[in-house]
């Protein structure tokens, strides 16, 4: 980042900092994309907290950054299995934070498993949670009752922004893949799973391109508004991906199962939005299908009569190549500032929340003042 650029998103946090003040003293776990631009989301989460661990996603780790963070803040390995199991994610939190008041600010809900064990015997205050992803907001909710507040920026206006240009550099980097076999994209039949706001993005980016695409989406709703968009729709996952030649899955929550990968037409692409656990359960081709590596970031997946090509091994596409979205990833970043600053102030209660309007109002205003050209 140019030294200009740094400067005009540092000017931007602190005036979201100083709008939305933290109250008593707390200490944040941060779970994170470790890009080029995080750290001065980071310097800026330290104006409202007290950094307890950066934790970054294993597949979204520039190394420079990596090494930039670790200079000045505690880095510490991520994994499911840390937080899945509730006495190792006691364990941890305590050698972390032990008896602080703690935020937990979220990106896949890696927390939901153990938060109930987390909230009750923690020796210090778990003051709540933020969520960044549609997978996590998902995870959370499907808790039912939660011991304590979680604010998701999931379904925000502001992400929508961050959303339509995930989708469409999730097709830049699909396409970028698929040439560095000496394929290409163009006039191909492609299926997109799950018509959210990133699916949306994909599906209109990809017939911009000049693809033939199909939408599957288990919420008839969500189906109808591809049908009205000019998509062709199908009734089942089996069907959508039969004779796609590009099957896409951004659902957030497990669009491909083990009995749909036979349905999938010989020598189709498949990618995916997010985490590989949270969209196509690979695992259970474990001792079924031959995996081989053809390219970087593309593998063959083969058993005696089928073939397919698996992309940046069932992880998020995008992110092979740097994930990019432009400034427009500060919105979202703000509003995880001002969430995690919430939570300080005890403003909710234990449940499922949105930051109001007003706020989002106040970000936004910030946003177009520092970054509209």
């Amino acid at each position: 980042m140019e030294t200009p650029e740094r400067a005009r998103l540092d000017a931007f946090f602190r005036r979201i900092t100083a709008q939305f003040p933290a109250g008593q003293a707390i200490t944040t776990l941060v779970i994170t994309h470790l890009l080029p631009e995080r750290p001065a989301f980071l310097h800026a989460m330290t104006a409202v907290s007290t950094i307890g661990a950066v934790l970054p996603k294993p597949r979204s780790i520039h190394q420079p950054t990596l090494d930039t963070v670790r200079r000045t803040l505690p880095v510490h390995d991520l994994s499911r299995e840390r937080f899945t199991d509730e006495t190792q994610a006691l364990h941890y939190l305590e050698d972390t934070a032990g008896g602080q008041d703690v935020v937990l600010v979220d990106i896949g809900g890696y927390f939901a498993a153990s938060l109930d064990t987390l909230v009750n015997k923690f020796s210090g205050r778990i003051l709540g949670v933020v969520e960044d992803t549609e997978n996590g907001h998902q995870r959370y909710a499907a808790l039912g009752s939660l011991p304590c507040p979680v604010v998701s920026v999931a379904r925000s206006p502001l992400k929508d922004c961050e959303d339509h240009l995930v989708g469409r550099s999730i097709v830049f980097s699909t396409d970028a893949l698929v040439r560095a076999r000496g394929d290409i994209l163009t006039s191909r039949s492609a299926c997109v799973i799950g018509f959210g706001k990133i699916g949306r993005s994909i599906a209109q980016t990809l017939r911009a391109q000049d693809l033939r695409v199909t939408v599957y989406d288990n919420d008839a709703v969500k189906r109808v508004q591809a049908h009205a968009l000019g998509f062709r729709t199908s009734s089942s996952t089996t069907e959508a991906v039969h004779d796609a030649e590009l099957v896409l899955c951004a659902t957030g929550n497990l669009a491909l199962r083990h009995e749909d990968f036979a349905a999938l037409r010989n020598g189709a692409y498949l990618g995916s939005v997010t985490s590989s656990e949270d969209e196509l359960e690979l695992s259970s081709l474990d001792d079924l299908y031959e995996r081989q590596p053809v390219e970087s970031q593309l593998t063959r997946y083969e058993v005696t009569g089928h073939y397919f090509y698996v992309l940046a091994d069932g992880g998020a596409v995008n992110f092979v190549h740097g994930a990019a979205v432009g400034t427009y990833i500060h919105l979202v970043q703000a509003e995880i500032l001002a969430a995690t600053a919430a939570l300080s102030h005890a403003r909710f209660q234990p449940g499922l929340h949105e930051m109001p309007a007003a706020d989002r109002d106040t970000i936004a205003r910030t946003w177009l003042r520092h970054f509209e050209r």
